[in-house]
């Protein structure tokens, strides 16, 4: 008999292994980590292996609630399926008790296929693309759209894990703690981390926009503007321009060490970003954040459970629009204003800030 009843609930001892299939961008690591945390500390003597790919794997590695990575390796062209190929020889020895497909692509369906294990809890029919549903064994009930947090929370709730309090865990190192200290000492005022852009166009905002709130940033707040970021291209060329652009103090530090991205934002009095890996995690540290949502639905994947307040929503059609939450996209980042982003700030340096901007 499973341990997993149909209508939840885990039955038998705790399992011995998990495994969690995620191999998307850093926002999604970060929505797993309260699912990790809360299995850990339900169940503290389960081993759980995370499938993940390289760039989050920066972000986690060190995670106390994770005990092992698989770093899944895509590989494009001819030898697309080698990746799979290379999966499978080193789970081949390896069963676990369960499996949580929390990601709903055909890759990641393939991974969980490949994955021995007594249960594979996946997403509904409705809510499980590329057919992920064709590669689990035990589904969620179907609840609608609800925020992705949220969403992976469902897996808890169906295991009859409690998911509350929510932690992330996301700590520093010593040695980070000390590079950050050197580098906040060199600043003059507290810090606004300014995430300039994403590999996504139509969720960037505009460099002209940047500017002049950047410029109203250290005049009207005290405020030192901090270009964060990866060393993407389409980054670089953004802040390129809204350096080009205004007057304000500007330290750009954008680069390709996300570990010392996590040490700005956590050091950081607040933080300005679109819907983008470095949004959540500075609601996961605690840090303040102005978000820019035009594109993606902010009831969806705004920053969860605190600083709602601060969300600049382009993603409404006109104000006062009671839109659902829903897996869809708008053309909304060019609706957000200068004024509305100020607002925002404003907001944030009276109910947060305080006494430190």
């Amino acid at each position: 008999m499973s341990p997993l009843p149909a209508d939840g609930g885990w039955t038998g001892p705790p399992p011995r292994e998990i495994c969690i299939v995620m191999l998307s961008a850093i926002g999604d690591a970060v929505h797993v980590l309260p699912v990790a945390h809360a299995l850990k500390r339900t169940w503290p003597e389960t081993r759980i292996t995370w499938v993940i790919q390289p760039v989050p794997h920066m972000l986690v590695e060190d995670h106390p609630a994770i005990d092992d990575f698989i770093v899944f390796r895509r590989r494009r062209g001819l030898d697309a399926w080698a990746g799979f190929a290379d999966y499978a020889r080193e789970v081949r020895e390896r069963r676990f008790d369960l499996v949580l497909g929390l990601q709903v692509y055909f890759k990641a369906g393939v991974l969980t296929a490949l994955t021995s294990a007594e249960v594979k809890l996946g997403f509904d029919r409705v809510r499980a693309r590329d057919m992920q549903w064709l590669f689990t064994t035990h589904r969620i009930p179907p609840r609608g759209q609800r925020h992705v947090q949220d969403q992976y929370f469902e897996f808890l709730e169906h295991l009859g894990v409690d998911p509350r309090p929510v932690a992330w865990g996301l700590e520093l190192t010593e040695a980070e703690r000390a590079a950050q200290a050197d580098f906040f000492a060199g600043l003059d005022r507290p810090a606004c981390a300014v995430v300039v852009g994403t590999s996504k166009r139509e969720k960037n905002w505009h460099a002209e926009g940047y500017a002049r709130v950047l410029e109203a940033m250290e005049t009207r707040h005290g405020l030192r503007p901090v270009l964060v970021g990866g060393p993407s291209s389409v980054e670089r060329r953004i802040a390129d321009d809204i350096l080009a652009r205004t007057s304000a103090g500007v330290v750009d530090t954008l680069g390709d060490d996300l570990r010392r991205l996590v040490w700005l934002l956590e050091g950081s009095a607040l933080t300005l970003s679109p819907d983008t890996g470095p949004l959540h995690i500075s609601r996961a540290l605690g840090t303040p954040v102005v978000g820019l949502f035009g594109y993606t639905n902010p009831k969806r994947s705004g920053p969860y459970g605190a600083y709602e307040d601060l969300v600049v929503d382009g993603y409404a059609r006109h104000p006062g629009e009671d839109y659902p939450v829903e897996h869809a996209y708008r053309d909304g980042m060019r609706r957000i204003t200068v004024e509305m982003v100020l607002e925002k700030v404003e907001r944030a340096a009276e109910r947060y800030l305080g006494a430190q901007a």
